[in-house]
């Protein structure tokens, strides 16, 4: 096909874009959205908790799409959890420790509140630090995050009972978690034999953590699995290999590092069943982020992705456009021209365009089990 051809389907692609979240909000729905989870979903906790703002995850270009400034979160504009609000009808679902943050205006999260930190893991940062695995961002484990919702609960429900009707109108987002676990030991330069040994502990703590929640009301709980994590830049540059048989030649993806992404997503399924079977009361919706991405890396073209798709939009050069020593929002990186053409944004993180396909993915597609909207639907 011409360019010309390509240049018209992303302009109707475009359109679409536009079209989906302009469609009638889901009013009624659900009261409020309540967030746990790491970078994928933090809309500004570590921002609001760090007092080194210099880390390159707060300089621009982060946050240049939609909000023209830093927010924290890892993007150039939103996060599924935005578009997730939007959706709903929900203001923008504010960092938890914001309201801890004497410059800010305390925050109202009656319409919900967001727990998750960049770099949390599902496991405890002590527990990782026996293997010699340490996260460069925090110790905000998912155990901590539950335990400030549980200090932060008696503010939005007087008694028991108030607390569990507020919960059962609320989505609780349990994730993206788990992701960090094994980042900051591949990364990090462990083996996938140490990696996968705990895996079962990971998939532990966040099945205790969906329990927990269920005891004190919680009706309706999303549960992402891990993304394919073959197709970052920051995986493609640690473990670039001359080895042709490695790679998907539909993708460019690493498969070992895509088999151990969705060996997670099934032990998790797994998890999640027998939980359904202990509380059939309650919704869990297993949510796709697997294969909603992949399917970007697949068909990018179709989706209006014309940059290249094993790069990241930001970054310090490289085949990859990753580079550890510099990242993006340091000095030396550079950021592409359009970041609705590319993917990845960072090398770690999707761009706003590609959470936005993503979050439709979820919404309108066969990418959540069961069907997110028929939920919606079966509550106006």
């Amino acid at each position: 096909m011409s360019s010309m051809g390509w240049s018209f389907q992303a302009y109707l692609m475009n359109l679409i874009l536009v079209s989906v979240f302009i469609i009638p909000h889901v009013l009624g729905c659900f009261n409020s959205v309540i967030s746990f989870g790491d970078s994928l979903t933090d809309t500004g906790n570590l921002y609001n908790s760090s007092p080194n703002r210099s880390l390159h995850y707060f300089q621009p270009p982060y946050g240049e799409t939609y909000f023209h400034h830093p927010t924290g979160r890892c993007s150039d504009g939103r996060l599924i959890i935005d578009f997730i609000a939007q959706f709903l009808g929900l203001p923008l679902v504010p960092p938890f420790l914001q309201s801890l943050n004497s410059t800010q205006p305390v925050q109202n999260f009656e319409a919900g509140v967001n727990f998750a930190v960049i770099g949390a893991t599902g496991l405890d940062a002590s527990f990782l630090a026996t293997m010699e695995i340490h996260s460069p961002s925090t110790n905000n484990s998912l155990r901590i995050q539950l335990e400030w919702f549980k200090q932060m609960l008696p503010s939005l429900c007087n008694t028991s009972l108030d607390c569990k009707k507020f919960l059962s109108t609320s989505l609780i987002l349990m994730g993206s978690i788990g992701c960090n676990d094994y980042n900051d030991g591949l990364l990090g330069g462990k083996s996938i034999e140490l990696v996968r040994s705990y895996l079962p502990l990971v998939i532990e703590a966040i099945a205790s953590t969906i329990n927990e929640l269920i005891e004190l009301g919680a009706a309706t709980i999303l549960v992402p699995g891990n993304n394919p994590i073959g197709c970052l830049p920051s995986y493609l540059s640690k473990f670039e290999s001359s080895d042709k048989s490695q790679y998907d030649a539909s993708t460019g993806c690493l498969k070992w590092l895509n088999e151990f992404a969705q060996y997670h997503n099934e032990q998790l399924q797994i998890e999640l069943s027998r939980i359904r079977r202990l509380h059939p009361q309650v919704t869990i919706v297993y949510a796709d982020y697997y294969n909603a991405l992949l399917q970007l890396y697949q068909s990018p073209r179709q989706f209006g992705f014309t940059g290249e798709t094993s790069k990241a939009c930001c970054g310090g050069g490289g085949p990859y456009n990753f580079n550890s020593s510099v990242q993006c929002g340091n000095a030396g990186a550079t950021v592409c021209e359009n970041p609705s053409q590319f993917i990845n944004w960072d090398g770690m993180h999707c761009t706003e365009a590609a959470y936005r396909l993503m979050t439709k993915a979820l919404l309108q597609g066969n990418y959540t089990f069961p069907r997110l909207a028929s939920l919606c639907v079966s509550q106006m």
